[in-house]
């Protein structure tokens, strides 16, 4: 049998709608969709830059949390809600995983679950996949 770790985070969504932030399963780890969210359960202000920012340290945070690294990254999808932000969006996912480049799906979507996200994002991870030269 396969040990099962979480880890949580601030949203106040996780324990209103029982999810977890990430959950570690052998050597995967999958993080629930991300939102812009500070520490305080606000929404983060600014562009979708600035918002996109705040969900991939978020999203980190829980890998390494249970035990990985951003480089262990290889698929994330972006639900964004104005295609006019995708490259805005795309070069903060460009700037984290400049060396792994995991597969990604952007997608735009008709709204959020507030009207002030830009975005939201998920992440999955396979601890020690091994990055090729490629």
């Amino acid at each position: 049998m396969t040990e099962r770790s979480r880890t949580t985070g601030t949203s106040p969504y996780e324990a209103l709608y029982r999810f977890s932030r990430a959950v570690r399963v052998g050597d995967r780890i999958l993080v629930s969709g991300t939102a812009p969210v500070e520490n305080d359960g606000s929404s983060t202000p600014g562009d979708a830059a600035a918002q996109a920012r705040r969900c991939f340290a978020i999203i980190v945070k829980a890998i390494e949390e249970l035990g990985g690294s951003a480089q262990d990254v290889v698929r994330t999808r972006m639900f964004i809600t104005d295609p006019a932000d995708a490259d805005a969006i795309g070069a903060v996912h460009g700037e984290l995983f400049r060396d792994s480049s995991p597969a990604a799906t952007m997608v735009v979507v008709a709204s959020l679950l507030r009207p002030e996200w830009r975005v939201e994002i998920e992440a999955e991870a396979v601890i020690g996949a091994a990055l090729s030269s490629r």
